[in-house]
């Protein structure tokens, strides 16, 4: 005889085990999203360098590095990080990388970013998952994965 106990334990359960098979997919979503955002940024700043250069020079006020460094830095990392998170290759160095992309982004353009809540916004729910992705172990379906377990042998 089931208790109302006991089966709530066993719908519990298999509802677990049916998250846990679909966290892959998950992972494979964030890093997608994410890998879309900053790629296309690092293309749009590299269609057109000359006002790229400008920004970083009158507008995004980097801390630490000259404008033309960190123009170029941005959009490289823009553009080869993304690549990483698709391929769930070094998973947790690109997302810590775009993480800090993310943060001197926001801390170099704050004064544009605080009248704009949306985007702000944005770049807080980019930095959570970001967060998300650098603290989880490789998923089922990274790269990463595949070579811990080659490793592993």
């Amino acid at each position: 005889m089931l208790t109302i106990g006991t089966l709530i334990h066993r719908i519990w359960c298999r509802l677990a085990d049916l998250l846990n098979r679909l966290a892959p997919l998950a992972d494979l979503a964030i890093r997608l999203y994410l890998a879309r955002v900053f790629f296309l940024s690092g293309l749009s700043k590299v269609s057109d360098w000359e006002t790229t250069r400008y920004l970083f020079t009158y507008e995004y006020h980097v801390p630490l590095l000259p404008p033309e460094l960190a123009a170029v830095l941005g959009a490289g990392g823009e553009l080869a990080l993304p690549v990483l998170l698709i391929l769930g290759l070094f998973t947790r160095f690109s997302a810590l990388g775009l993480f800090i992309l993310n943060g001197v982004a926001v801390i170099s353009y704050y004064s544009a970013l605080k009248d704009s809540p949306a985007a702000l916004q944005d770049h807080l729910q980019w930095g959570l998952m970001l967060a998300w992705l650098i603290t989880q172990q490789a998923q089922g379906w990274t790269a990463d994965r595949l070579l811990l377990a080659r490793w592993a042998r």
